[in-house]
């Protein structure tokens, strides 16, 4: 018996192909967020993971045992939540991008008020993301 419900598997090839697409530009979202201020990392990530399960589960495998990502993918899919500690350092690193960039545009308040923008994006899709209770916050 399969261990993943067909439900979750892609029916076709042009649907598997769209997943990996998606999972591809959701990935490539995350790591340009890492560099681009304003720009969140982490739901990209998971979006990219979620996508891949269901396209190549050997990219999701892959993901799951990277270094630096699997631990938290790993942590998403058992809880389905964010510790607030992982919401605060996702919001506080935007913040101080997002500060270091309008300092660095002054005089250009149109590339100012669009950082501001895109920072308010990033931190409401952050804040959407469920925040793990407190009582579970202590297992990784």
């Amino acid at each position: 018996m399969p261990t993943t419900p067909t439900e979750n598997k892609p029916r076709s090839r042009l649907a598997k192909a769209l997943y990996g697409l998606a999972g591809g530009i959701a990935l490539a979202l995350g790591i340009i967020g890492i560099f681009l201020p304003g720009l969140p990392t982490t739901p990209f990530v998971l979006l990219a993971a979620a996508c891949f399960a269901k396209a190549s589960p050997r990219v999701h495998q892959w993901m799951l045992q990277h270094q630096l990502i699997g631990p938290m993918l790993r942590n998403w899919e058992e809880h389905r939540s964010l510790t607030l500690r992982t919401k605060c350092v996702a919001i506080g690193s935007m913040s101080l991008m997002i500060a270091v960039s309008i300092w660095s545009f002054s005089g250009r308040p149109w590339v100012q008020l669009s950082l501001l923008v895109l920072a308010a994006i990033g931190a409401a899709t952050v804040l959407r993301i469920p925040t793990r209770p407190q009582a579970n916050s202590q297992q990784k």
